[in-house]
């Protein structure tokens, strides 16, 4: 047997799965079905916050138009299903070591976070849909999509 794979999941892993009509949904779903089976699925606080603050959005303004309620008990089920990776000193210290070698402005520092905490933790593995974000952390982590 397999030791499965560590991975930490980024937003937009959450909120495809959560939303049928959105490409990849199948495949973001299935990823989560069988990480959280294997326990083997990683998130922060970041990542949750930034899930309730899209689902919650209007759809006409690129969310998925959730109820607060309903964001709320999927990320608690998210939560409950995956690792929960703590912000702390290590991650702000991570943090700020990435950001003196690796160049960042404006929304790119939310990328560098989500890499800085999985530094601090040792979680190597980001499954994301946007992988062109987090080229520029290719010496910390390694990039991988859905499939």
């Amino acid at each position: 047997m397999t030791t499965p794979v560590e991975r930490f999941v980024d937003t937009n892993v959450l909120l495809t799965a959560t939303a049928p009509a959105r490409a990849g949904h199948r495949s973001a779903l299935s990823l989560l079905e069988s990480g959280f089976a294997e326990r083997s699925l990683f998130l922060s606080g970041q990542v949750l916050r930034e899930y309730i603050v899209v689902a919650t959005r209007p759809a006409a303004g690129n969310g998925l138009g959730l109820a607060t309620d309903r964001a709320m008990g999927n990320a608690r089920q998210f939560l409950a299903r995956a690792n929960f990776l703590p912000e702390d000193g290590s991650v702000r210290d991570a943090l700020f070591r990435l950001l003196e070698v690796v160049p960042c402005a404006g929304k790119q520092v939310h990328d560098a976070n989500i890499v800085a905490t999985m530094v601090a933790h040792r979680v190597g593995v980001l499954v994301t849909l946007n992988p062109r974000d987090f080229e520029r952390f290719s010496e910390s982590i390694r990039v991988a999509g859905l499939d």
